[in-house]
């Protein structure tokens, strides 16, 4: 038999455990962090586009992607820079890439006959000039290409030949004023048009050959003179789908835009010209 103490304790236990069941039974759970609420959506996966583009479009195209990527919050624009010979020349390895921007034909052609591009999307976008740049402070005071000698430009920034059209274009010209040869000891070459221009604002070259719209972008020097168009093929920037992208309707749609008024007036604001 239970003592009066024992009975005591007992009841005094058995309403405790009584009290916590009620309040069990009586509660609901509370949804866990992980647990979905049925109002959730998740958020939508932006696609990114990758785009190959000569070095003379890095300013102008950075203006594109901020009003490209603000009426369109669902793409992302990456862009990868370079001389146009080498970005090629990254596409023919494979390199990951939705659209290409060249600054010469010839390198879209070699990507064309290899039929590596989309052709039916290629577009040729814009032209461009090609100038003779000093040194903001510099004493040369030479008006013309064709003025160029070795004593005035000992250290003579150009763009390598072989795969920066910029470079291409300078033989061009320099050939046919005969001033190739002998300019030759004194070249400083560059791996594309923007290192031609750092070359030159820097003081590490006393005289650069860039395109017009580079020139424009820089306070550290001044242009001289611009090459005629007679001296060297036309500078044209065709643009077209990779073969390989794997978003060729986005891909199409930002090629679309780029010419659009909005991607127009950017161009021309930054030096280039429209394709007559």
């Amino acid at each position: 038999m239970l003592t009066s103490r024992k009975k005591k304790r007992f009841l005094s236990s058995l309403v405790s455990f009584s009290l916590l069941l009620a309040t069990v039974g009586c509660s609901t759970p509370a949804p866990s962090a992980t647990q979905p609420t049925g109002d959730s959506k998740s958020p939508q996966t932006k696609t990114e586009i990758f785009v190959s583009a000569a070095a003379s479009m890095t300013d102008v195209l950075q203006d594109v992607k901020k009003e490209y990527e603000t009426k369109h919050p669902e793409i992302t624009l990456t862009y990868n820079f370079g001389g146009s010979g080498k970005l090629a020349k990254q596409i023919e390895q494979g390199a990951p890439s939705d659209l290409f921007i060249s600054a010469s034909s010839k390198d879209m052609k070699t990507l064309k006959d290899k039929s590596l591009i989309i052709e039916d999307s290629q577009t040729e976008l814009v032209t461009n000039e090609m100038v003779l740049i000093a040194p903001k402070e510099s004493t040369i005071s030479i008006d013309s290409f064709e003025k160029i000698t070795p004593e005035t430009g000992k250290q003579f920034a150009i763009g390598e030949p072989s795969s920066v059209p910029v470079g291409r274009y300078t033989e061009e010209a320099l050939t046919k004023l005969g001033l190739w040869e002998k300019m030759k000891p004194n070249m400083v070459y560059a791996k594309d048009v923007r290192q031609v221009l750092t070359y030159v604002e820097s003081g590490n070259a006393e005289l650069g050959v860039v395109y017009k719209s580079d020139a424009l972008t820089s306070d550290k020097i001044k242009i001289l003179a611009t090459a005629k168009q007679d001296w060297h093929s036309p500078i044209v920037y065709p643009a077209s789908l990779v073969k390989a992208t794997q978003h060729q309707k986005e891909a199409q749609e930002f090629l679309t835009f780029l010419t659009t008024d909005f991607s127009k007036a950017a161009f021309e604001k930054y030096g280039f010209h429209p394709v007559k």
